[in-house]
């Protein structure tokens, strides 16, 4: 047994096959599979994710993330060499000096001073004004627009940033099953579209909360009609999200900064459900360490604008939410620690084996899991 004191990093380490890493999702957002593990005992239910119904009572409060993910990943040209250049917004720094945070790749080629042009418009130049890191840059995007007209010229020249382990085009015999299940819908329509929850109205998402997508209009109708309160709040998920942990001893690692925006209604609904000692569910890793990040004395929470680089893993005492609506997530990553820090290490670490064994899918597309207690 270990002394979660004493975890490091290779403990978290479990073997996925890769073709349980899922490439698209489920035909319908609610029917994917749902693992639940009572944390308390350890006993682990295999269900669906509509089966939330009969897991909570009238006045049990989810919280959601409504941040809207934009079309970060973008491609370029380099002045001059003509080299492709793919680009990946992280966030905007200045919006009247149009000056944002990006990634570039190959970045061995992108220096201060070069210019790049985008073919789709090429009335749009984006200068490299800063080498902020290896791999990340500053750009100062240059045009005639307006900046209302610019941030919508940029959005529609981006696709849908997607994790890397999920792979496009999709290999022969997945792209065939992927044809059957979405009878010949584009694959990049059905990305557009699924990879967004249902409720995202504020854009400044550079990844997807990912647990929220399980969520459909239909089931949340229901949901509404069986009493269970919607608090929503927003967390801009940044690409630290599919960034895996990368040091042995977790104590070391910094994790990305997210804007997290909890207004005082979301706070009201949550304080209302601890008061009436109904169950509060985070419906994502985001939503619970944006939760963890302004609780106070006994759990309490309050209204919050700002930003939070918290970094959840065990050992840690949850005061926020007494329930986690989770994804399955890739092997050693931030999320995959933080589920192990609320549901016990040993009773997750076998729940994670259980779902391999059990032909669970992972990652962003993949089934999920509900921790109670």
């Amino acid at each position: 047994m270990y002394k979660s004191n004493d975890l490091k990093l290779s403990q978290f380490r479990f073997k996925l096959p890769e073709e349980q890493i899922a490439q698209f999702p489920s035909l319908y957002r609610d029917e994917a599979r749902m693992l639940v593990l009572h944390r308390k005992t350890g006993e682990i239910e295999h269900k669906q994710v509509t089966d939330i119904l009969s897991l909570f009572t009238e006045g049990d409060a989810f919280v959601f993330n409504d941040t809207k993910v934009v079309p970060a990943r973008l491609f370029a040209k380099k002045e001059k060499t003509n080299a492709n250049i793919e680009v990946f917004l992280l966030r905007e720094l200045n919006h009247e000096n149009r000056f944002w945070d990006v990634l570039v790749d190959p970045a061995r080629k992108i220096r201060i001073g070069n210019k790049l042009f985008f073919d789709e418009d090429p009335t749009i130049i984006a200068e490299v004004i800063d080498n902020v890191t290896s791999r990340g840059r500053t750009f100062r995007f240059l045009t005639d627009y307006t900046n209302e007209e610019f941030t919508k010229k940029l959005y529609s020249l981006g696709t849908t940033p997607l994790p890397k382990y999920i792979h496009r085009p999709l290999p022969e015999d997945l792209q065939q099953q992927f044809d059957e299940q979405f009878r010949g819908l584009p694959i990049d329509e059905m990305d557009h579209e699924r990879y967004q929850s249902v409720f995202a109205r504020n854009e400044g998402a550079v990844a997807a909360p990912a647990a929220s997508l399980h969520f459909s209009k239909q089931l949340l109708k229901r949901m509404e009609i069986g009493g269970f309160e919607f608090a929503f709040m927003t967390s801009h998920m940044s690409l630290g999200n599919f960034r895996p942990v990368d040091v042995e001893d977790l104590t070391k690692f910094k994790s990305d900064s997210e804007r997290i925006i909890i207004p005082q209604q979301c706070v009201d609904i949550v304080e209302k459900a601890r008061e009436t000692e109904h169950h509060v569910c985070a419906v994502g890793t985001e939503i619970m360490r944006a939760l963890e990040h302004v609780a106070g004395t006994g759990g309490h929470i309050k209204p919050y604008d700002g930003w939070t680089n918290k970094f959840l893993y065990p050992p840690y005492s949850f005061s926020a939410a007494d329930s986690f609506f989770v994804n399955l997530y890739m092997p050693m990553s931030s999320q995959q620690l933080m589920v192990a820090a609320f549901g016990g290490f040993e009773e997750v670490m076998n729940a994670y084996n259980v779902a391999v064994q059990e032909g669970y899918r992972f990652g962003d597309y993949g089934d999920s899991m509900l921790i109670i207690d």
